[in-house]
């Protein structure tokens, strides 16, 4: 389904070393940590590109097998070799479709039996990079369900966040806090 990148930043094609937030997906690590946390040398670091994926064995709140995200905001960024990065096979699997099945607890069950005894190492899932792209996924054979399926997740989501918004009262009439 998916393709390891190990390809290094050895030319230094990006400066811009990304940190992988549960919530907000690959971010600039400077704006998300209001400092740097990379290297100064960035070229050992894996050189990510738009679409691609990465996979933080750290645990985080609701993400008890770490978080995998897709590089959207940027068109390429650095991450510490420690991450697993990797791109879908397009050929057999939808990219939406994956970065919504990521965003689901279907792969941990399959994370948690290759991981291997002492599961954690300072708070790091212990689990290899070829274990992890060896991961079984329960996906739809046709690519047009994959894409229907990932839309539909898509907008349901962006009607769950719609309706968590909080109105709030100013000046005598409702306002919706959202701009």
């Amino acid at each position: 389904m998916a393709t390891r990148v190990t390809r290094k930043n050895k030319n230094l094609e990006s400066t811009l070393p990304l940190t992988i937030s549960a919530q907000l997906g690959l971010v600039d690590q400077i704006s998300y940590f209001d400092k740097r946390i990379a290297s100064s040398n960035l070229t050992n670091y894996i050189l990510l590109n738009r679409g691609e994926f990465a996979y933080n064995k750290s645990y985080s709140n609701g993400y008890p097998f770490g978080a995998v995200k897709r590089l959207n905001r940027y068109d390429k960024g650095v991450i510490p070799s420690l991450y697993i990065a990797f791109m879908p096979n397009t050929i057999f699997i939808n990219s939406d479709f994956m970065e919504m099945y990521f965003e689901t607890s279907l792969w941990h069950k399959e994370v948690s039996a290759r991981a291997s005894e002492g599961a954690r190492n300072h708070g790091l899932l212990n689990i290899s990079p070829s274990d992890f792209m060896d991961i079984y996924m329960k996906i739809p054979k046709k690519i047009e369900e994959q894409k229907k399926i990932a839309k539909f997740l898509e907008d349901f989501d962006s009607l769950i966040a719609l309706h968590q918004r909080k109105p709030f009262i100013k000046n005598g009439g409702i306002k919706n806090d959202s701009k």
